[in-house]
């Protein structure tokens, strides 16, 4: 009965804030940066003072554990879906400072103008968040907060204000104005708490329901405000650890102000931050994972399941047998999760993996486009690691091979979780190298190299995966950029050059051909400038002509290979046919087709090369 499933009430302001200042109400305590614009803070105080309705909160009271004396532990409740609004009345009303999205403490302050609450009128700016402009006006009170505080003289600040706008207000219409602005932290909201009898994975399936028309959420987001809520097991300072690591890996700079401000985290015995502290001088861009990909590779390495619902329900003590909620469940979750976690941040570890993915050729992060499928490579780098089922130099051949695979393929593009458990179950039975032959054996048949390959080619897309694929067989086999002499592509993709199109998109568009035409990845190829200013508009078959002719004459004129051996390479490295010299726009098709198979072969070679 739905009646069971949640229960509907309100609450006001002051009684929510009381609960969350006594612990009642878990937010956890960097759950998510405050995303919200100062604007939308100082909407939603406007709203309250006029009495609309802001919706609803949602919580959730965890399940009640069983302890190891036999004793139930009633758990505490969660904040699902508010927390913008709630960490909005903390900062705004409450006066307390927040986690912006660049991780630093600040505060929203939120201007009243007593005399503007006056005239009545519907469009009067009553609200505004603070400017230096405020602080100077006698008209406006520059931070809400001093009212709603516990020391605040409400004698003494009329007088004052009364005493500054002499004929413009009197005591008893600001005593007033003063009351109904108290009156916000008596309004109510509505609250659906949801039951802790509920499964857990519906309660996931709401978390992320909810949260889609607004920030937008995942699995991952839920198990961080699970753990973080967690201070008996240290899940708050594990979300610490790996919402940190999230943050320096894009962010190193972060370091310092981490270090000053967080003198408790920095402080713990266990010497987290030391684990951290190589990040400061991290400048490496391929894999900068997130809060969710941490939590999925420590979940996947240390426990060999995917679904995130079943680490929550874990998390909570889940006996899957019993169905009773278990603290040494609990317990050894967390023991093995924070392990996962610390050797997801080990710097050793890290690195390695990365240059595993950047010796491959996908040295750039422009050509990685599945989260998915490197978090299951990582996942894979550290289960071999651990098991030693093969040589340390072999485990960088065998991650390659995964990801690339992985990549080719899509495996993890559509239903990850499903795909990553199916993969995972194999490991543990067979192992990862019988796993790889066995998917490979079942998958790359002539018919992929030869007509799936290609097909995957017919695409307008430069972050298309299996041209990326393409583009790291290029770095990897250093492979120089067409009709240039010395410069490869690795140096032009790595510098943000640009990619060209071999037959010229205005010679294109001149004789008739639409944009999803001219714009085919077997079009496109990395051009040195210099090149592509030679080239400008003319067909294939003169540019390629004067290139072949300079090797005979010596003169540059178009690109800068002067042998003709060396132009012939130059074209097969580039898989661009050899009769290109004869190719007009009446070609075009035909040359499409002969590109695409002659690139399908390479990325054949390249991945058989790993």
């Amino acid at each position: 009965m739905q009646s069971e499933k949640f229960t509907t009430t309100s609450m006001s302001i002051s009684a929510i804030l009381g609960l969350i200042k006594a612990n009642d109400i878990a937010i956890p305590e960097i759950q998510r940066p405050f995303v919200w614009k100062s604007k939308q803070v100082r909407d939603l105080i406007d709203s309250l003072y006029r009495g609309f309705p802001v919706g609803y909160i949602i919580l959730w009271k965890n399940p009640n554990v069983k302890l190891k004396d036999g004793t139930i532990s009633s758990g505490k409740k969660v904040l699902i879906d508010g927390q913008q609004r709630i960490t909005a009345l903390m900062t705004a009303i409450a006066g307390r400072d927040i986690y912006n999205e660049e991780y630093k403490l600040c505060r929203v302050k939120i201007a009243f103008n007593p005399i503007a609450a006056l005239s009545g009128e519907d469009e009067a700016e009553l609200f505004a968040v603070q400017t230096p402009a405020h602080l100077k006006s006698k008209h406006w009170i520059p931070d809400i907060a001093e009212i709603f505080s516990d020391d605040f003289s409400r004698f003494k600040f009329i007088n004052d204000y009364c005493a500054n706008n002499l004929d413009v207000i009197t005591h008893e219409q600001l005593d007033n104005v003063i009351t109904k602005l108290n009156a916000i932290r008596t309004q109510a909201i509505g609250i659906i708490e949801l039951s802790e009898t509920l499964e857990i994975d519906i309660v996931t399936d709401i978390f992320v329901r909810i949260n889609s028309k607004g920030t937008t959420l995942n699995q991952g987001d839920f198990v961080m405000s699970k753990i973080a809520a967690d201070e008996v097991h240290g899940g708050n300072t594990l979300r610490k650890i790996i919402d940190y690591f999230s943050h320096l890996a894009i962010e190193p700079t972060y370091y310092h102000y981490l270090v000053s401000h967080d003198k408790e985290f920095c402080n713990k015995p266990e010497g987290y931050i030391k684990k951290l502290e190589w990040l400061k001088d991290d400048k490496e861009t391929v894999y900068d994972p997130k809060c969710d990909d941490i939590i999925r590779v420590a979940f996947m390495h240390q426990f060999h399941r995917a679904k995130l619902a079943e680490l929550v329900k874990m998390l909570s003590g889940r006996d899957f047998d019993t169905r009773e909620f278990k603290e040494e469940i609990i317990e050894d979750t967390y023991d093995k999760l924070y392990k996962g976690v610390s050797e997801f941040i080990n710097e050793h570890n890290f690195k390695q993996f990365v240059i595993a993915i950047k010796s491959a050729g996908f040295i750039s992060n422009k050509l990685i486009n599945s989260n998915m499928a490197i978090d299951f490579a990582y996942a894979l780098y550290l289960i071999l690691h651990e098991s030693k089922e093969v040589s340390v130099s072999e485990i960088k051949r065998i991650v390659q091979r995964w990801y690339v695979l992985s990549v080719l393929t899509g495996r993890y593009s559509s239903s990850p979780e499903s795909a990553f458990a199916k993969d995972l179950r194999q490991i543990s039975e067979v192992g990862v190298v019988k796993t790889l032959e066995n998917i490979e054996a079942a998958i790359l048949s002539d018919n992929f190299w030869n007509i799936q390959i290609p097909q995957d080619l017919t695409n307008t897309s430069t972050n298309n995966p299996t041209y990326l694929v393409y583009l790291a067989a290029q770095i990897y086999f250093n492979d120089v950029s067409l009709l240039s002499q010395n410069i490869c592509v690795k140096e032009l993709i790595e510098l943000g050059g640009d990619v060209h199109h071999i037959f010229p998109k205005q010679y294109l568009k001149d004789n008739g051909f639409e944009k999803n035409q001219y714009n085919q990845e077997a079009n496109y190829a990395y051009l040195d400038r210099p090149v592509n200013v030679s080239i400008g508009k003319q067909a294939p078959i003169d540019y390629f002509r004067v290139a072949r002719e300079q090797c005979e004459t010596k003169v540059v004129k178009c690109g800068s290979i002067t042998e003709i051996e060396g132009l012939k390479r130059n074209l097969e490295v580039n898989c661009v046919p050899e009769d290109v010299f004869d190719m007009d726009h009446t070609r075009y098709a035909e040359f499409l087709e002969k590109r695409r198979a002659l690139m399908a072969q390479k990325i054949k070679k390249y991945y058989y090369s790993l």
